[in-house]
């Protein structure tokens, strides 16, 4: 099964479309969280608790017909309980390999900080191989494998922040925000029309459908100076004098992967400039390491991408208006 560039705009919409039924006034951030689901790529969700971070990752498993399992990340977690182990079968005398949620097609990671260092790097292999070893033996994921991860930037006691090699495994990070009081509203008359707490919704697409979606960003142009805009773009976050470690090749491929994506769900089979600046922020600021005396300041790596969005010149060439 072949899908055109025009399918995957129309169902995107539809699942987008879907995902609002529960999820009001975050069309911008369900649209990047999409993107960054057709790019094939793992996604973090950095915010406070309550705004419906574990909603979200449920709904889009409800919507796509995707495999979905969750992991509460503690402190008494170890990699077992998420790679699986093998159990001794006292009838056969062999051991006998147990999965873990891992072996899912989305897998929700709740307050992934609130696990110690070994734990999160169980996830290392499965997000960049797609695949778990244990026990000397390989075992491949189920396709498509993505990862929607959420932790709570506010509080750091019994935390432990995920390192850097981690994070670059996130194509993009995302935050939502509070809802603006009309949003907010209309929350609140949703859940007294509907009688219950929860919500089913309707798949849109199946997991063979969303691979297909994701394979057809190949057929999406990016021109020579697109890519060129890409590189400067990157390379502006390594010259910044308030950064200390600026954004690697891997985050150019990144904002490469993340804006064909961005541009196949607006229709369009070629990326233009504001394809890039759409997803800029989400795709690098997490990639930053800032001077320790820019942490004390309160200085942001969003803060860091949108100077480099102003100072960057983009290529002359239409615009997403």
């Amino acid at each position: 099964m072949t899908i055109a560039i025009t399918d995957v705009a129309a169902l995107s919409s539809q699942v987008l479309d879907e995902v609002e039924r529960i999820v009001v006034g975050k069309r911008g951030a369900l649209r990047l969280l999409w993107v960054g689901l057709l790019g094939d790529g793992h996604i973090l969700i950095e915010d406070v608790p309550g705004l419906a971070k574990t909603v979200i990752a449920r709904s889009f498993a409800q919507v796509t017909g995707l495999g979905f399992a969750r992991v509460q990340f503690t402190p008494d977690l170890v990699p077992a309980d998420i790679t699986g182990s093998s159990i001794f079968d006292p009838r056969s005398g062999q051991l006998s390999f147990h999965p873990g949620p891992v072996f899912t097609n989305l897998l929700l990671g709740d307050e992934i900080n609130r696990a110690p260092p070994k734990t999160q790097a169980a996830l290392l292999e499965a997000m960049q191989e797609r695949q778990v070893t244990t026990d000397g033996a390989t075992r491949p994921l189920p396709e498509p494998f993505l990862v929607i991860a959420t932790q709570n930037p506010l509080e750091f006691e019994g935390t432990y922040p995920l390192p850097e090699a981690q994070l670059d495994r996130f194509l993009l990070r995302l935050r939502l925000g509070y809802p603006a009081r009309d949003d907010e509203v209309a929350i609140l008359r949703n859940r007294m029309a509907r009688r219950a707490e929860a919500i089913t919704l309707d798949p849109v697409v199946d997991a063979a459908t969303v691979v297909e979606m994701q394979r057809a960003l190949e057929d999406v142009h990016v021109d020579d100076s697109i890519t060129a805009y890409i590189v400067d773009l990157v390379g502006a976050t390594r010259r910044r004098p308030e950064v200390e470690v600026g954004a690697s090749p891997r985050a150019s491929l990144a904002l490469l992967t993340a804006a064909r994506a961005h541009a196949a769900v607006a229709g369009r089979d070629f990326v233009v400039p504001d394809d890039v600046k759409a997803i800029a922020v989400a795709a690098i600021a997490h990639r930053i390491t800032l001077r320790p005396d820019q942490w004390i300041r309160g200085s942001r790596t969003e803060d860091v991408v949108v100077r480099c969005l102003a100072e960057v010149p983009a290529p002359a060439g239409p615009s997403d208006d």
